[in-house]
């Protein structure tokens, strides 16, 4: 085998031969004439062509190619053809042609069945006879008619794609032309000072490469932010902006009492089904409960007071103790109100929470079985829904959102309740983004507050302002297993409100 010959020695072949005859036409003549490899003649010219002393035009052609299959059919005959030669005049066994011929065997068999040159003895279907003296190759013939370059049929082409034996491939070649800078023998520039030229002297004869001071430098290896936590960090800071206090939001497994009981939600309210809720096998229960709030709750769901009928029906304390993993940060803030009634003298708050909830869904482009929920509160003497609204018109006018819409709504611990609407320019239409009420009476006084004290209070996803900031249209693609780690580290800074560069 011939040693490989430097690349050194293929540009000077080149520059030689371009010094001489002004061009080359064809890249892959020129590597054959010099006995390399095209990949060697290639990276000279794009070497030469990065300092202008050859000018290169790519010439682009798309071939067909064999197949290795294929290339063995060309090379020993068709499946078919071999087939009927491995046939003795007296016929074979299908095992012993089988053996003979290996893997073109099915091949052949059906290609020759086709062709009607094989037969099977009479009540012996294992014995194979040939019913032709001879054979004519089609498909070899095509095969090294394509194999030497030559055209074939398109009817040819589509029968052998069939068959799978060729393959289109892209084949690239470059002409060549001196360049505004071309030279005969390319000086190589030094790009250090390196001990040896210390030692040596040679350093003041040495021509050095331009600084390209344009070039970017390596990457740096940095963190990046979830596009999630982009967000919570601004809604965050609007929050905060607007003197809220964050409630802590650490307990992800919360009892049935706080998260539905406290809210005055009926026991038998839907959403308690375990096709709506994720409940605990161990611990399935607490007994860590506020035993007088417990029966004042107990109270108002069976017979009512503070104004209202309650729903008449019979409060088990075993339902109220069983343990599940909170469909709403909206337990947290029954936690936060109770313990705010507690303080004496009572104390004006705002609160806010930004945590996962979990809820049993079907998971699809829009819905998670576990997600994160904005909540918003605040408690005060004499709030009224117009100050809900105007809180809430505050808040999301900073997120970017300032045409807002309400809609009447239910929730069974808010009334009045609404629903929250917000223009979308890139939709065209309104969209819901969120929810929002008055906490009822029957959820506030059996706590201890004041009369008089009312809570506003508003929710939110933060995925879907998240997926509509960042254009995302998938919630799978945000969050869970299936993100790709690319589209974070590629994904621009979101700032909320304002245009993305």
């Amino acid at each position: 085998m011939a040693a490989k010959q430097p690349l050194a020695d293929v540009e000077d072949g080149l520059l030689a031969h371009l010094n001489a005859n002004a061009e080359i036409p064809d890249s892959r003549s020129f590597a054959s004439s010099l006995g390399v490899p095209h990949k060697d003649v290639e990276d000279v010219i794009k070497r030469l062509s990065a300092f202008r002393i050859v000018e290169s035009a790519d010439i682009t052609k798309e071939t067909w190619m064999l197949t290795d299959e294929a290339k063995g059919y060309a090379a020993r005959g068709s499946p078919e053809v071999q087939l009927v030669a491995a046939i003795p005049p007296e016929g074979a066994s299908k095992g012993v042609l089988r053996e003979t011929l290996g893997d073109v065997f099915d091949i052949g068999m059906k290609a020759a069945a086709k062709n009607k040159w094989i037969g099977f003895e009479k009540g012996n279907k294992d014995l194979v006879l040939r019913k032709v003296e001879d054979t004519k190759d089609e498909l070899q013939e095509q095969l090294k008619r394509l194999e030497n370059g030559e055209v074939i049929a398109d009817e040819v082409i589509n029968d052998l794609k069939r068959r799978k034996l060729v393959t289109k491939e892209k084949s690239i070649w470059y002409s060549l032309k001196k360049g505004p800078e071309f030279v005969v023998k390319r000086k190589t520039l030094a790009t250090d000072v390196t001990r040896e030229h210390l030692k040596s002297g040679d350093w003041k004869d040495l021509e050095f490469k331009d600084y390209n001071y344009g070039a970017q430098g390596q990457p740096i290896a940095i963190g990046y932010s979830q596009p999630l936590l982009e967000v919570r960090e601004a809604i965050q800071n609007i929050f905060l902006e607007m003197g809220f206090t964050e409630m802590p939001t650490n307990m992800f497994v919360e009892s049935s009492f706080w998260n539905f009981d406290a809210l005055f939600q009926p026991q038998q309210h839907p959403a308690r089904d375990s096709h709506d809720t994720f409940f605990l096998k161990a611990p399935a229960t607490t007994t860590q409960l506020p035993v007088d709030y417990l029966e004042k709750v107990k109270q108002v769901h069976q017979s009512g007071g503070y104004g209202s009928k309650g729903y008449g029906y019979d409060w088990k304390r075993d339902e109220s103790e069983k343990n599940l993993l909170r469909t709403h940060t909206t337990a947290v803030s029954a936690r936060m109100l109770y313990k705010l009634a507690q303080e004496k003298p009572f104390a004006p708050k705002r609160y806010y929470s930004i945590d996962r909830v979990f809820r049993n869904e079907a998971v699809d482009r829009t819905h998670l079985a576990e997600f994160h929920q904005i909540e918003g509160l605040i408690c005060d003497y004499g709030l009224t829904l117009g100050d809900l609204i105007g809180v809430l018109e505050d808040f999301f006018s900073r997120l970017g959102m300032s045409k807002l819409r309400f809609k009447p709504a239910y929730n069974p611990y808010t009334e009045p309740s609404m629903e929250i609407f917000s223009y979308h320019d890139g939709l065209k239409k309104w969209v819901e983004i969120g929810n929002s009420g008055m906490f009822r009476p029957e959820m506030l006084l059996p706590m201890g507050l004041p009369e008089g004290v009312n809570v506003i209070a508003w929710g939110l996803s933060l995925e879907r302002p998240t997926m509509i900031m960042y254009e995302i249209d998938n919630i799978r693609d945000l969050f869970g297993p299936k993100v790709d780690f690319n589209v974070i580290k590629n994904s621009p800074i979101c700032r909320l409100g304002l245009k993305r560069a």
